[in-house]
């Protein structure tokens, strides 16, 4: 499905969006300021938005980042190449729920709009929590439901309605879009996605909610034996 829609994704992203999901990327990425990551890596890194912007806040030594859609990937390494990063930045085919790296591999792991995707949560979690050394630091960007009445309706309404259609009309492909809604319907986001965190053996968890809980940030540890 994502390779169907990879010619069209950053443009839907930021267009459905209204240019706001850059913003929550960059806020994300504050998180990891103060740790001074010299090794990253950006799991389900899609076109590597994700992965160029690390570069651009972090100017980490290297950014890795892994997907399982080659189409995905395809655009992104063109990306790469035509900012002449290729020494910093490595685009590659991988699957969160086994990463091919060793223990400790890396400072820092981030992912934004990606696991909810996970096939088995869990199992991605702790593969992340595998790869990163004690002391580094997971930073989660994710869609999540907002809890203000408000809001609420405005936000359904959107999500049911015009994201499907637009992605309809705009990329030729209503599943993909459809999907969207379902997935974020689905996945366990605030406080439950916090203790799911902690059960796979992050510390010093917390979240940022957004955009009046649009999207949230969630960040977690590991810890120093």
């Amino acid at each position: 499905m994502f390779d169907r829609i990879a010619f069209r994704y950053d443009f839907l992203n930021h267009s459905l969006s209204c240019g706001i999901d850059m913003i929550w990327r960059k806020k994300a990425i504050k998180e990891l300021a103060v740790l001074k990551a010299g090794r990253v890596l950006d799991v389900a890194t899609g076109t590597g938005d994700m992965a160029l912007l690390l570069h651009r806040f972090l100017r980490s030594k290297k950014i890795v980042g892994i997907d399982i859609s080659e189409g995905m990937l395809r655009l992104g390494i063109q990306k790469v190449e035509k900012q002449k990063l290729n020494d910093v930045i490595t685009l590659q085919k991988g699957d969160v729920e086994a990463i091919n790296f060793g223990n400790d591999s890396f400072d820092a792991i981030t992912s934004a709009f990606g696991v909810r995707n996970f096939e088995h949560l869990e199992q991605g979690l702790k593969e992340m929590l595998r790869v990163m050394r004690p002391g580094g630091k997971l930073v989660v960007l994710e869609f999540s439901k907002p809890r203000k009445k408000f809001f609420k309706g405005f936000y359904q309404f959107y999500m049911n309605v015009i994201a499907p259609k637009a992605g309809k009309w705009l990329s030729k492909n209503k599943e993909a879009y459809q999907y969207l809604t379902e997935s974020v319907k689905a996945f366990p986001d605030g406080d439950e996605f916090l203790h799911i965190l902690r059960q796979t053996g992050y510390t010093d968890t917390y979240l940022k909610t957004l955009s009046l809980g649009i999207c949230t940030i969630y960040c977690g540890s590991k810890r120093i034996a």
